[in-house]
């Protein structure tokens, strides 16, 4: 984040003066937000403000912000809706650039309150003013004792995890339980209605904030992607993980997050493709998010195997299952490994990853600390979790002995290590202190979302070692084409290096024939219109037709469209060589209202529809980019000659989807869609058979 907009972020979360705006005691919202000061334990000057004066909260109330006289750094309004333009001006006027909005009657409402949202935003850029909101519940800055919050606080607990959500009451939720769990919180922000600071540039600020090392969203939709997805590659450089929690997958959460927030929720897909692509971990639920915060809180993730140790061998076959269905990479454990352990153990044991300490730890505790030194000792461990169970009071003494024993094999140890609670439990102030003693990173989320963060942090590991910058469509060079047709969308790919099918256009019957005859092999027709794009539908193809038979095929052709589609502007007819066995792909770009330009690619013709088995990335992308694209597709294994099939070159099909995914870029932001259905991959080549473009209505050729 440049200085500028880092300051400014700073003038409002460590705000050393702060007005409450609107103050008054018959306000719940005010009452909370002025308690929160006292409880947090904010060290910064408090005024109130209320235009009928007098003492509230305890305090001497100034008429309005002018007449403070001293330098505020933010506010809190908390005015009617009616009454925020005449709060915005007196800000302006007493020199006060940062203000939270709780109020709600904005774009939440849709319709008159979406135009209210608008003429809000324009005033506080005409003052200067940033806002946080409206419709929000402030923020809460733990480090530095920062209230602008206007409920209770739902936790105390500082630490080093940044919570950043839409909606302000889910963040309070999930505060809460992340404190229950002793995941402690550096930040909170709820940006609401976002008219001004939103989660892209309050993730943009945490990058560098030194305090935060973990940082998890809440989101209901995905304003201002360009930022986060610039924020998101600062933070996968960093270091500093993003886990995001997205409502939205399906259409009942659509419409109620459009109610909530007053914004559309984009494709759940695209999403989804855009934090694969950037590194941040998706997770679906409340659990998952502050499980996966409070491993990655305290250990630094890597991508080796992990060795796992527990003392019930039912256990240990229920971490197993588990690591299998998360995509968890245990460690296979070296020969020496397995011979080590057999020393250890009794004649009983057996030496597997999970590794089953057996009931002999019962007597010998110890037996914890040298099972975990022998697994980090094994080249393929690169993190050692223990399962079990943190004791919660100071009257469980064999279970302290253990704790002692873990503690003492964790430190001999270079590989990461951390323990898991078998069952979802609370971390209370003795099993907080017990772990601190032992120098032990606790997790007490249970068998089931331990082993699923330890796996979302191998993947983002793996993510971090391959980390490359994206590369910047703005770099590509921008051409003045506007293919409409199929054979201009095949001829402009053409002139960009993709491999396309030769054809020609004929425009009757005769020259139908002629035509075939000097192709002179089996062909395929098709219908050329700009009006028809599934041409197969209307009877606008024909395949494996002898030259012979060329002239009735087009005569065919021509009836079968009239009758389907008579108002259709026909071009004529594009004759083609018909093409061998081979992979068929679709080769899609779209333009997301949010995301931007984004390629699919997938099995192609009339697959793609039927198996909808599709990978997605943000444009521009590599030809390494697409190779992983390729290896994600529920179909890879066709690629490789699958039963005999035609087995083809991954990195040619790879370099010409690139080709392709420029291709689009370069016809500018005009282009709502390019796609190729389909390409065609054989042993010996790769070839674009058929395109379509589609453009935005007002730039529609």
């Amino acid at each position: 984040m440049q200085g500028g907009a880092r300051a400014r972020l700073d003038g409002l979360l460590r705000a050393r003066s702060i007005a409450l705006v609107g103050a008054t005691e018959r306000s719940a919202w005010s009452n909370g937000a002025f308690a929160n000061f006292g409880r947090l334990g904010y060290e910064g000057s408090i005024h109130v403000v209320n235009p009928k004066g007098g003492r509230i909260h305890g305090v001497n109330a100034a008429t309005s912000c002018r007449a403070l006289g001293q330098q505020v750094d933010a506010a809190l309004l908390m005015v009617p809706m009616h009454a925020i333009e005449e709060a915005l001006q007196d800000l302006h006027e007493a020199g006060i650039g940062n203000a939270v909005i709780l109020s709600s009657g904005f774009a939440e409402l849709g319709g008159d309150g979406a135009d209210r949202q608008m003429s809000l935003a324009a005033l506080a850029r005409d003052k200067g003013i940033h806002l946080l909101g409206p419709n929000c519940l402030g923020f809460i800055n733990f480090i530095d004792r920062v209230p602008i919050w206007t409920i209770n606080l739902p936790t105390r607990l500082a630490g080093n995890v940044a919570l950043v959500s839409q909606s302000g009451a889910t963040a309070s939720y999930i505060a809460e339980f992340a404190g229950r769990q002793g995941v402690g919180l550096s930040y909170i922000v709820s940006t609401g209605n976002e008219v001004d600071l939103n989660v892209a540039r309050v993730v943009d600020y945490l990058v560098d904030d030194d305090a935060t090392r973990v940082i998890c969203l809440f989101l209901e939709t995905s304003r201002d992607a360009q930022t986060l997805a610039a924020a998101a590659q600062r933070a996968l450089s960093a270091g500093k993980p993003i886990i995001a929690l997205k409502i939205g997958t399906s259409h009942i959460t659509a419409r109620s997050a459009q109610a909530h927030t007053g914004s559309l929720v984009g494709d759940d897909r695209v999403f989804d493709a855009a934090c694969r692509q950037l590194g941040i971990i998706r997770v679906q639920s409340v659990d998952d998010l502050v499980a996966t915060a409070g491993l990655l809180s305290q250990v630094q993730p890597r991508s080796g195997g992990v060795g796992v140790l527990a003392i019930s061998g039912g256990i240990c076959e229920v971490a197993a299952d588990r690591a299998e269905a998360v995509g968890l990479q245990l460690a296979e454990l070296s020969q020496p490994t397995r011979d080590a352990l057999k020393q250890l153990l009794p004649d009983f044991g057996t030496p597997h990853n999970p590794l089953d300490v057996t009931g002999a730890a019962m007597l010998e505790p110890s037996l914890f600390a040298s099972s975990i030194g022998v697994l980090a000792s094994d080249p393929g461990v690169d993190l050692v979790a223990c399962l079990y169970d943190m004791p919660g009071a100071p009257l469980q003494k064999y279970s302290e002995q253990v704790i002692a024993a873990v503690g003492t094999g964790f430190a001999a140890i270079d590989a990461q290590s951390v323990l898991l609670s078998i069952t979802p439990r609370p971390v209370v102030d003795y099993s907080r202190l017990l772990a601190k003693h032992h120098g032990i990173a606790y997790v007490a989320a249970g068998v089931d979302r331990g082993l699923s963060a330890i796996a979302s942090a191998q993947w983002w590991a793996r993510k971090r070692g391959e980390c490359h910058p994206l590369p910047v469509a703005n770099d590509l060079p921008q051409i003045d084409a506007r293919p409409a047709t199929e054979r201009q969308t095949l001829d402009y790919l053409a002139s960009q290096g993709v491999p396309v099918i030769p054809a020609r256009i004929a425009t009757d019957a005769a020259q139908a024939r002629s035509i075939a005859h000097e192709i002179g092999s089996p062909l395929a027709l098709k219908i050329a219109s700009p009006d028809i794009a599934h041409k197969s539908d209307v009877g606008g193809v024909q395949l494996n037709v002898s030259p012979a038979h060329a002239a009735d095929a087009y005569r065919q052709i021509r009836v079968a469209v009239a009758a389907s589609c008579p108002q259709a502007r026909i071009d004529g007819v594009i004759l083609s060589p018909m093409r061998g066995n081979g992979i068929e792909l679709l080769v899609g770009i779209v333009r997301d209202p949010q995301w931007g330009p984004m390629l699919a690619v997938g099995l192609g013709g009339i697959w793609v529809e039927l198996l909808k088995d599709t990978s997605l990335r943000l444009l521009p992308v590599t030809a390494t980019d697409v190779r992983a694209m390729l290896d994600e597709l529920r179909a890879t294994r066709l690629l490789d000659g699958y039963r005999g099939g035609p087995r083809v070159d991954r990195n040619e099909v790879a370099d010409v989807i690139a080709r392709i995914g420029n291709a689009a870029l370069a016809l500018g932001p005009r282009l709502h869609s390019l796609e190729v259905n389909p390409l065609l991959a054989t042993p010996g080549h790769v070839e674009a058979l058929d395109g379509l473009t589609l453009w935005n209505d007002e730039d529609a050729p």
